[in-house]
């Protein structure tokens, strides 16, 4: 029996193993054609939410998803891969295993980066996992229950990027809702010179607008020192009293896509074809935010479940195609759009790969809250015939905006 091993169970590796699963079904492969998917979590995590206070929702059962469409799964840590033996080396509960394979999807995503600054490691939180989040959960609620101290009620956020710019705007109502009441302070600091050098000029006006409404301070042009239990350190000499810094400074591909020879971008991605096959590299497919691929014919996919989660039910449907012999569809998308959320401000949409703003305040909420609590969820009704008609290798249309549109 043939073996397809998925590696990561983010929105790529997830949607790749029930495409896979799907189009093994559609040819009659079943007992033929293994799926095996490894992740260090027995969980799907829906990353994007990490952020918010409510994590109830936020990790749900591979079983629930994958042992209706007969995809096996297990728990393990991959430490190495080699693409010419075909092996993965994995850490398991039972200690360490190799497991072959004879199709590969690479779907390991990204972590945040942690530079080598003083405290960093010991001190600081960050939303990356969803374990991570709930860490941060229960230091703002431990804080709530604690007596008044210096730095407690000052949150700062290090990265004023998207993520870093989504935990500040949501941290007012976070604190309120741990109990921290009277004086708060929440600080987004960045070495740009301007809050969302990344997302670009024409969404920056309504971001600086947010911020300000929600009384967040910044720190521009500056960068930490030093984070100590009871402060931060900046090198503009200010230091700042806080028990609570979050760490939000950037994104890299994960380390394990330095196994394969060939082109990786200045993020770490391995550069993958539109059939999402890693060049010159036999067997071999890598989807979400370890890969990049040109979707247009000129733009890059960006780290986001936007492009991931397409780029993983193209992958899944392609390795089968590619291990049956069968013909591979190429995956094209023809829209961006961007839909940050800015607390109880309200949210921003933008459209293009120039990031023109086309919606903003509660309109725009009414869509973040949309693509955060349904259209990003798999069916978890359990039925094999909803899982595998979400799993089509398709793209859906551009999400729906709510109310007057902003020009």
């Amino acid at each position: 029996m043939a073996r397809i091993v998925v590696l990561g169970a983010g929105f790529a590796g997830l949607w790749a193993a029930i495409g896979a699963a799907r189009k093994r079904d559609e040819i009659g492969a079943n007992g033929d054609i293994e799926i095996r998917l490894i992740d260090r979590n027995a969980y799907h995590n829906i990353r994007v939410r990490n952020y918010e206070a409510d994590l109830g929702e936020v990790a749900l059962p591979l079983g629930q998803l994958l042992d209706p469409i007969g995809v096996s799964h297990g728990i393990g840590e991959v430490e190495a891969i080699d693409p010419a033996r075909r092996e993965i080396s994995l850490v398991t509960s039972s200690g360490k295993e190799t497991l072959r394979y004879d199709r590969l999807v690479l779907a390991l995503g990204s972590e945040v980066m942690r530079p080598d600054i003083p405290g960093l490691a010991a001190h600081a939180f960050d939303v990356d996992t969803y374990a991570a989040a709930l860490r941060l959960e229960d230091h703002l609620v431990s804080l709530g229950r604690s007596a008044p101290s210096p730095g407690r009620s000052t949150v700062i956020v290090v990265g004023a990027g998207f993520t870093g710019i989504e935990v500040a705007a949501e941290m007012p109502d976070r604190l309120a809702r741990a109990g921290i009441t009277g004086s708060r302070r929440i600080i987004l600091v960045d070495p740009n010179p301007a809050v969302g050098a990344s997302i670009g000029a024409h969404a920056r006006p309504v971001i600086e607008t947010a911020l300000a409404a929600l009384d967040i301070e910044t720190r521009l042009g500056v960068r930490v020192a030093s984070i100590e239990a009871a402060g931060i350190r900046l090198n503009s000499g200010e230091s700042i009293p806080t028990q609570s810094v979050i760490w939000c400074a950037g994104m890299r591909a994960s380390r394990l896509a330095t196994s394969f020879p060939g082109g990786r971008d200045r993020l770490g991605r391995l550069l993958v074809d539109p059939l999402m096959r890693v060049a010159d590299v036999g067997g071999v497919f890598a989807a979400g935010d370890v890969a990049s691929s040109v979707i247009d014919g000129l733009h890059p996919t960006v780290m986001s479940c936007q492009f991931a989660r397409p780029m993983g039910r193209f992958a899944g449907h392609n390795v089968v195609a590619d291990l049956a012999g069968l013909p591979m569809l190429p995956l094209r998308i023809d829209w961006y759009v961007t839909v940050l959320d800015l607390g109880a401000w309200g949210a921003l949409y933008t459209e293009g790969w120039d990031r023109e703003v086309r919606n903003a305040g509660q309109a725009a909420k009414a869509t973040k809250e949309t693509i955060n609590r349904k259209r990003i969820y798999p069916p978890l009704s359990g039925r094999k015939d909803e899982l595998f008609a979400a799993a089509a290798p398709t793209v859906q249309a551009p999400p729906p905006t709510y109310g007057a549109r902003s020009r």
